[in-house]
């Protein structure tokens, strides 16, 4: 399965550069390649426009002098302002090299463009009022802005704002994104973010990026069954277990079964509408998937057709009603894909410290399967500890009914792959893409209607 972009915490980071540095790469060199690499992103943006560099202590300060001295030797106009002396090695050489002036960061004019190098990944509290309210004014009056590796004010590994955090134009990740860059609200505080390659080896990251899947279409041979028959476990609610099989039929699988206690003339032709006894039904050794949640309600009779689902032994996709009526993860069949947003996952998992990468791999390891932490920076993760960050999409589905069809694609991706964690995955970028194509202020029953060209836009 392809990775995204390889996710570094703070700590990783540090191990990996200090991997560069023990196979005979000076830390020095590393900075030059760095700010190398940023004063050219910024070149191209904006060209010889004039910039003013703001510097900190550290060697994310240290990387700012070095960016500051190739723009000038460019031809660029650049000041540099410091919010005091620098204090490391690589630093103090990178701004013996710059050789110009350094102004006071408090007495600085503004700039066309303005570059935070004050703070990098080792941030631990929240910045100075003065310096909050210095750099926001300076931001505020450029006509461009870039963070670099983070902006200034950020918890890297958590992706909090430690102190208010001006909004940039370009966010410049040296090396690996850092999970500020794809958790809320850090990732609130820029337009554009751009991840630059400066040498430094991602091979044992376990966190990504979510990449755009490839999916296989249907052999020639292929028939409904062996395309996946779904079973969806609905209850009294019927709009959301609607909502999910609708979605699964569009999903890719080649068989939804609908079991509701109720009839409904709401569904696609083609899905088979069942009002049997479920735990009987659910015998049928052709079930590729089943999912139970959406409509399901908390009634006695929910629990029941929650329980026969859970032990019918087919793979599982378990989501909203489900994942509350569940008396702890412990309750789950291993592999099970469980699809919570906040409110369910602390029901389920209780108060998980951590960010919310942390606590969904966390969680993961506790169900033995699939975590897929819904939001608007949805984390999903698998029992062996790897994670992906899905951006998923417009913030148009913030709706009703959306995670319902989520829940359907899950279940036809699992039913069609047989692996939660690649089904997870196609599922969410699928949802994600098929919003970007809805436009704006859908609902749920439309987004259904773009899974088809999603699915075909993957096509491998």
């Amino acid at each position: 399965m392809t990775s995204g972009i390889a996710i570094l915490t703070a700590d990783e980071m540090r191990a990996a550069e200090q991997a560069v540095f023990d196979s005979g790469v000076a830390p020095y060199d590393l900075m030059e390649r760095a700010g190398a690499a940023a004063a050219d992103i910024i070149w191209r943006a904006a060209g010889s426009r004039d910039v003013l560099v703001l510097c900190g202590p550290g060697n994310n300060g240290g990387d700012g002098f070095v960016i500051g001295r190739i723009l000038r030797e460019r031809g660029v106009p650049v000041r540099i302002a410091a919010s005091g002396e620098s204090r490391t090695e690589s630093s103090l050489r990178a701004r013996e090299r710059w050789g110009g002036p350094v102004e006071a960061l408090a007495d600085a004019a503004p700039a066309t463009q303005l570059v935070d190098a004050l703070f990098g990944i080792g941030l631990s509290g929240g910045l100075e009022p003065d310096l909050v309210e210095r750099l926001c004014e300076l931001v505020g009056a450029a006509d461009r802005s870039y963070a670099i590796d983070v902006p200034s004010g950020v918890d890297t590994d958590g992706g909090m704002a430690l102190s208010e955090v001006p909004h940039f134009d370009i966010c410049i990740a040296l090396g690996a994104l850092k999970p500020a860059h794809v958790l809320q609200p850090a990732s609130e505080t820029f337009s554009r973010l751009v991840c630059l390659d400066i040498g430094i080896s991602v091979d044992k990251a376990k966190t990504h990026l979510l990449a755009p899947p490839q999916i296989v279409p249907p052999p020639a041979n292929a028939h409904k069954y062996t395309r996946g028959l779904v079973a969806v476990v609905a209850g009294e609610m019927a709009g959301a277990g609607i909502l999910s099989a609708s979605a699964a039929a569009r999903s890719g699988a080649g068989y939804v079964r609908y079991f509701a206690p109720d009839p409904t003339d709401r569904l696609p032709n083609a899905v088979v509408r069942d009002p049997g006894e479920v735990g009987k039904a659910l015998e049928d050794k052709r079930i590729a998937a089943v999912l139970v949640g959406p409509g399901l309600g908390r009634s006695d009779e929910a629990k029941a057709r929650l329980q026969a689902a859970v032990s019918a032994g087919h793979p599982l996709v378990v989501d909203a009603d489900g994942l509350l009526l569940l008396e702890g993860p412990g309750n789950l069949p291993a592999g099970a894909i469980v699809t919570p947003h906040e409110g369910e996952f602390v029901s389920l998992f209780g108060e998980i410290s951590g960010s919310k990468i942390e606590r969904a791999r966390k969680a993961a390891a506790l169900t033995r399967g699939v975590v897929v932490y819904k939001g608007p920076d949805t984390v999903i993760a698998d029992a062996d500890g790897r994670v992906v960050v899905a951006q998923t999409g417009p913030s148009w589905l913030s709706t009703a009914g959306t995670g319902d069809v989520l829940a359907g694609l899950c279940a036809a991706r699992l039913a069609v792959t047989g692996d939660p964690i690649r089904a997870a995955r196609e599922a969410v970028w699928l949802h994600g893409d098929a919003a970007r194509r809805a436009g704006a202020a859908f609902v749920a029953d439309e987004l259904i209607a773009h899974i088809p060209a999603a699915i075909a836009a993957r096509l491998s």
